[in-house]
């Protein structure tokens, strides 16, 4: 049965959105200058990819991740040749394969899993950081992807399928559960497991979609279950939705599944679709910035794009009598913050395939109008056109980009094109095999399966 709140009095239309050539020229332009980032930045020797462009960035598992799924869409769009890309692409699955794998606090990771931050050069463990399990979940994603791509019978691409598919069958979920039914945030050697599980709605619909389709380590659908219990229904600007603040939540698992017409429990009670709850929450970002309740410079219709995201701060400034405070990297997110006018670019493309209608003509603002905020590798991270520096200078850029950033923009943009990610991850018996345990239903996953049929019968098609 339907839930009542299923209904929104302001519901998004749908149908398709008809493209300029001038707005197809700047997606294409935008897409193959950030996919730059992960070719150009990377450790040729060892594959890794920094997580930021700062000087000394140590390598992010995501952005590797990420990275391995772009050199996919590099090679289909002759960015770089298929060759190359499955070179660079076996480069740094041997990395993670041979990698060290033990308790000892500088290696690479351990039952499987990896450190969130890696050396550049040494790739073991950087900072003392966490073995991450969310950031794992993206470095298996990634190695799953370039395996079903480079599907050709010679020996490059036969060995990145190979260690792409060994990768992620190596991951110990049932470790990760640390004895409960939810998995946790991940692990340190000096004090054992994080006290956090994945709880509230996030990023993690793809963890657990790895998680419960193991072929090896499956999780039980009682912590799926246990998870979605802790969602949030809100109603917002007469949108009702599944909340969350950054709209980075609503767009990471989407970058790998396609979530049209497939519902799970939570979602069969409402209505919808998680895919429909994303574009809710792309316009839940727009209404935000029109309203713009902080009366922060430049919001409006078409300059929106709330996340996680770097920052001018850690400031605080008195501006036109108004006391703010700015921060550095932050999950900002809207409507209850935090929130200090800092926009992330980013965000709004990674929700091109949800609203087209509101993302192209503020992709088309932001570049018209803070033209600095595009580079070498595409929209810099972030922008916060209300932050005052000391000593005068209004506004503020960030110097950098991130690879956790920059791999939605690639992807997001493909997926919008012509759905490339979404129909290759169709292809994998392990994502499937994880909804389905999830409780999701409907659409394409009533379609044979790829065990059935393979993933080659879901044409890729540039």
């Amino acid at each position: 049965m339907r839930a009542a709140s299923a209904r929104s009095r302001v519901d998004p239309p749908r149908g398709p959105v008809t493209r300029s050539a001038t707005q197809n020229a700047l997606l294409d332009r935008l897409q193959h200058d950030t996919f730059r980032f992960f070719w150009e930045q990377a450790n040729t020797d060892n594959g890794l990819i920094p997580d930021k462009t700062a000087e000394g960035s140590p390598s992010s598992i995501a952005a590797v991740g990420l990275g391995l799924a772009c050199y996919t869409v590099g090679a289909e769009h002759g960015f770089v040749s298929r060759a190359e890309a499955a070179l660079r692409a076996r480069t740094v699955l041997r990395t993670f394969w041979e990698g060290e794998q033990s308790e000892d606090p500088g290696a690479m990771g351990h039952r499987g899993f990896f450190y969130h931050f890696l050396d550049m050069e040494t790739g073991r463990r950087a900072m003392e950081c966490e073995l991450s399990t969310i950031d794992s979940t993206f470095l298996f994603a990634g190695a799953l992807a370039a395996g079903l791509y480079f599907d050709r019978e010679d020996p490059v691409e036969h060995e990145v399928r190979e260690l792409g598919d060994q990768i992620y069958r190596r991951a110990d979920w049932q470790w990760a559960l640390n004895g409960g039914v939810a998995v946790t945030h991940g692990w340190k050697p000096e004090t054992g497991f994080l006290e956090a599980r994945w709880s509230g709605y996030n990023e993690a619909i793809l963890l657990y979609a790895l998680a419960l389709g193991s072929p090896t380590f499956p999780t039980p659908p009682e912590g799926y279950a246990a998870w979605t219990r802790t969602y949030r229904w809100k109603k917002l600007y007469d949108i009702e939705f599944l909340y969350a603040g950054p709209l980075f939540i609503h767009q990471l698992s989407h970058v790998w599944i396609d979530f049209r017409g497939i519902q799970d429990d939570f979602m069969r009670e409402r209505g919808i679709d998680y895919f429909e709850n994303s574009r809710r929450a792309t316009y839940i970002q727009q209404q935000y910035a029109k309203r713009n309740p902080r009366k922060m410079e430049g919001y409006g219709e078409f300059v929106w794009g709330i996340t996680a995201s770097d920052g001018p701060g850690p400031a605080e400034r008195v501006i036109n009598g108004v006391e703010r405070k700015f921060w550095d990297y932050w999950a900002r997110g809207v409507p209850w913050g935090p929130d200090d006018g800092t926009l992330s670019p980013w965000a709004v493309v990674a929700s091109l395939p949800f609203a087209p209608e509101i993302v192209l003509p503020t992709i088309e603002t932001i570049d018209a109008v803070y033209p600095e905020a595009i580079q070498e590798y595409g929209f810099r991270c972030s922008l916060n056109p209300t932050y005052r520096a000391l000593g005068g200078g209004d506004g503020w850029i960030s110097k950098g980009y991130y690879g956790i950033d920059q791999g939605p923009i690639v992807l997001m943009i493909e997926n919008d094109r012509n759905e490339f990610l979404w129909r290759l991850m169709k292809g994998s018996p392990y994502i499937v095999k994880g909804l389905r345990r999830a409780g999701f239903d409907g659409g394409w996953l009533n379609a044979p399966s790829p065990e059935d049929v393979g993933w080659k019968s879901l044409t890729i098609s540039s």
